[in-house]
């Protein structure tokens, strides 16, 4: 399925785009597509007013933007705690369908949702669930591959995202689990995590979208 502009502002906003600016490298790894589709993308939503554009650094979501993608990630996050917990779907099943229930629910459902739920705070990937007219401001967080050898780390947010969330899946690795990081190969290679019941080998482009506290 090819991106639309909610794809798009849902992933700056996740990437920390309400407070710096994103590149389009970070935006075509994130959603798996071209750099002529994220820069065709991008225009569309400069004219549209929900980005500002800085040549050479990158887009930041303006306020109109930075509302209408807290919206959408709100509904969004809600769908993904209802699958999870009560229709049993894994963490990284739950992006697909969650994508298409956001889209088809009124800000009444989303706030009956939100009551039946009873106003979670975190959907399953770590990501911040606003309240009513709430605007999202992610915790600040470094992400893995930002750290050296020998520290000790929570995986505390992933990106939101199908393969990453397949990927990590198939390694083992889950939300809140804490590791030490005991090894990093050269040249941008994978990391080694290690805790009391496993290791685990995390690829560098992974590790560039997985938000960590350090303990």
């Amino acid at each position: 399925m090819t991106p639309n502009r909610e794809d798009y502002l849902k992933l700056i906003l996740e990437l920390g785009g309400d407070q710096v600016k994103i590149n389009n490298k970070q935006i075509v790894s994130g959603l798996v597509v071209s750099a002529a589709s994220v820069s065709e993308m991008i225009t569309k939503l400069v004219k549209e007013q929900l980005v500002e554009h800085t040549p050479y650094q990158g887009v930041q979501l303006t306020t109109a933007g930075l509302k209408k993608a807290s919206a959408l990630v709100r509904r969004h996050r809600l769908w993904e705690v209802f699958l999870v917990e009560h229709l049993k779907y894994s963490w990284n099943e739950v992006h697909d369908d969650a994508e298409v229930l956001e889209h088809v629910t009124s800000e009444t459902l989303a706030n009956r949702l939100d009551g039946y739920l009873e106003h979670p705070t975190y959907c399953p990937h770590g990501g911040m669930i606003p309240k009513i007219d709430q605007l999202v401001h992610e915790k600040k967080r470094e992400k893995l591959s930002d750290y050296p050898v020998g520290t000790k780390v929570r995986i505390a947010r992933v990106l939101d995202e199908r393969e990453l969330l397949d990927y990590l899946v198939s390694i083992d690795l889950g939300i809140n689990e804490e590791y030490t990081i005991t090894n990093i190969a050269a040249y941008e290679g994978g990391l080694t995590l290690k805790n009391q019941e496993k290791t685990v080998q995390v690829s560098y482009k992974a590790a560039d979208t997985i938000f960590v506290d350090k303990l």
